[in-house]
């Protein structure tokens, strides 16, 4: 019996699309692509269809709400052809900034993952890095703190003085710290001015966190990791002049990258009077001149990445009258890829392959994952995802598989569709049911080549 397989269509490698060619491929690897196959070649007809790597969302929340759990999350992001997920270290009940509870949630996705997980670690505000060499060796793919204490134990502020030795501490591991910027007494300072405006005002909560403490953050951020000569990664990061920065920081040498969110794509604040409560995120919707800023930068290669930010809070903890009761978030992981298709590659803003390194090469090159995750090349994963560019969709909650049950996005009409999803040479997604089984989804310790090595090439 011959063990190649291949799916014939348009294959969406790095550097260009294979029109009408063979991703080969046997067991969980990718072999070649070629033009022709031999006549006993188990073939899939995808013909007409781009086929494109599987998804890398580097930013995703299985447990801010506990309803949620890496089963759903994941079978969401095997929805949305997302074959891997970073997972961020907030849970609900704990801090994930040791090695105890770091290698629990190891076994935990093992169990209950429908795709493939990395694990960001965390530091714990006191006493907490001596564990960075551990959680290093456990295959962390970088340390996520924040400049802002959303809780004093879930989720706290790491002051700088502690992440001055932190940096020194990843740097020698070769792994990123990322970082929530945003400065926490200018928020604080700005939350008390408008908080009493929130009830029935929901724009109030932008207005509470304004561009100044982001840019003010990351900067703090992107000086520690040029003056210690580390790895920094900005996550969410809203407006175009934080991607200035970066620029600059990398024209100086630095080692630094940001991301920005489809919901910084898609929305701006002038949508938080139809959204309310949906559109509460941190950092907030910016003014429609910084959505659109964004999706310049993104044209120009100035983005480094896009996630999602999957945060699926139930519907209930964002009822509330007043704006700032109400919890931050919204799930994404399932429309990431839809999305930047639909808005980018099908409007005429970016190509195919900017796509793909964008929400798949290098998130995946970034986090330690690049040598088995992000590109259709030989000797990588058989992740893949069939894309049919001449079908439209119209996103409903009620058609996803996370357990939040709504979307900011409803009602959005998108232009193609995703038809399957496989990870690592198995169909986990039919276009319709995701029956990828729980415990298939593995831990991918992250791979790094030593202290300050790059890993990624911008």
């Amino acid at each position: 019996m011959n063990e190649l397989k291949a799916i014939k269509g348009n294959i969406v490698a790095p550097d260009k699309v294979y029109f009408d060619h063979y991703l080969v491929y046997k067991n969980d690897e990718i072999v070649a692509i070629e033009e022709h196959v031999t006549g006993d070649t188990d073939v899939l007809d995808a013909s007409g269809k781009y086929v494109l790597p599987g998804a890398v969302d580097a930013h995703v929340h299985c447990y801010s709400a506990l309803s949620e759990g890496f089963e759903a999350a994941t079978r969401s992001a095997a929805g949305g052809g997302v074959t891997t997920i970073v997972e961020m270290p907030y849970d609900a009940d704990k801090l994930i900034c040791n090695e105890k509870v770091f290698k629990e949630k190891i076994e935990l996705l093992e169990k209950e993952a429908v795709v493939d997980v990395a694990l960001l670690a965390t530091i714990a505000p006191e006493n907490g890095l001596d564990q960075i060499p551990l959680l290093s060796k456990a295959g962390a793919c970088g340390f996520k703190i924040s400049l802002f204490n959303t809780h004093p134990v879930r989720f706290p502020k790491i002051d700088e003085g502690i992440l001055e030795d932190a940096f020194q501490l990843t740097r020698k591991a070769g792994r990123p710290i990322s970082v929530h910027a945003e400065t926490d007494s200018i928020v604080r300072k700005n939350i008390e001015r408008y908080q009493d405006l929130g009830v029935n005002n929901p724009i109030a909560h932008c207005w509470s966190r304004p561009k100044l403490a982001e840019s003010t953050a990351a900067l703090t951020i992107l000086e520690m990791a040029y003056q210690l000569k580390a790895k920094a990664h900005l996550h969410h990061t809203t407006f175009p002049h934080v991607f200035d920065l970066v620029e600059e920081y990398k024209d100086r040498g630095a080692n630094v990258t940001a991301e920005t969110c489809t919901h910084y794509l898609v929305f701006s604040e002038d949508d938080m009077e139809r959204l309310g409560a949906k559109g509460k995120i941190n950092p907030p919707l910016r003014p429609e001149k910084d959505r659109l800023g964004l999706w310049k930068m993104l044209e120009e290669g100035n983005i480094d990445m896009v996630t999602s930010d999957h945060a699926p809070w139930p519907i209930e903890a964002k009822q509330h009258e007043n704006i700032f009761e109400n919890s931050s978030g919204a799930p994404g992981v399932e429309v990431l890829l839809p999305i930047l298709y639909s808005e980018g590659v099908a409007k005429g803003r970016i190509s195919l392959n900017r796509l793909v390194k964008l929400i798949s090469e290098y998130p995946a090159e970034r986090f330690g994952l690049g040598h088995r995750k992000g590109k259709l090349a030989s000797g990588y994963d058989a992740d893949f995802v069939v894309l049919d560019p001449n079908q439209d969709v119209v996103v409903k909650a009620k058609d996803m598989h996370s357990n939040a049950d709504w979307s900011p996005y409803e009602d959005m009409q998108l232009q193609g569709k995703i038809e399957s999803t496989y990870l690592r040479g198995k169909a986990i997604y039919d276009g319709d049911k995701v029956y990828g089984e729980k415990g298939y989804g593995k831990y991918i310790p992250a791979q790094f080549g030593g202290e300050n090595s790059d890993g990624f090439q911008h």
